[in-house]
């Protein structure tokens, strides 16, 4: 598999947008275009597509965020494309993302957050390494984090 990571820009925008997820995951992860939109309005987020052989295939959003003098990398939004679902995209991208996010930011530490019932998800981020912490979001979402060990 030639896969890449690579921001979203005029190029590929239109792209993008047409990415959704199946019609039982809407309202676990924001739209393409709502994230998008955030993204224009905070600019520390950074929205990727997922590629496989030159076909997006999923979108992420990450960003990185300092408060109090604590730096947090947040891996913030995630989707596969319900058209590419069930075929080893969400793990693999997932794995690729976070080894991204690691390299880029040196980070030794990767939050994320999630609705307490999207099971699927959960059970992904556990065998990716991520655990909770006991915190929750603003919008009331548990967040999970990845550490790593030196």
């Amino acid at each position: 598999m030639f896969s890449e990571i690579c921001e979203i820009t005029v190029d590929n925008k239109q792209q993008a947008l047409q990415l959704k997820v199946a019609p039982n995951q809407q309202g676990y992860v924001e739209t393409v275009e709502e994230c998008l939109t955030e993204a224009r309005e905070d600019t520390r987020y950074v929205p990727v597509g997922l590629y496989d052989n030159n076909i997006m295939v999923g979108f992420a959003m990450y960003g990185r965020f300092v408060e109090n003098n604590e730096e947090r990398i947040w891996f913030d939004r995630y989707l596969i494309d319900e058209h590419f679902q069930g075929r080893g995209y969400g793990k693999y991208f997932m794995k690729q993302v976070l080894d991204f996010l690691t390299e880029k930011y040196h980070c030794h530490s990767i939050f994320l957050s999630v609705y307490d019932d999207n099971l699927f998800a959960i059970q992904l981020y556990e065998k990716m390494g991520f655990h909770f912490n006991g915190e929750l979001d603003v919008h009331g979402e548990k967040v999970m984090v990845r550490e790593l060990i030196n």
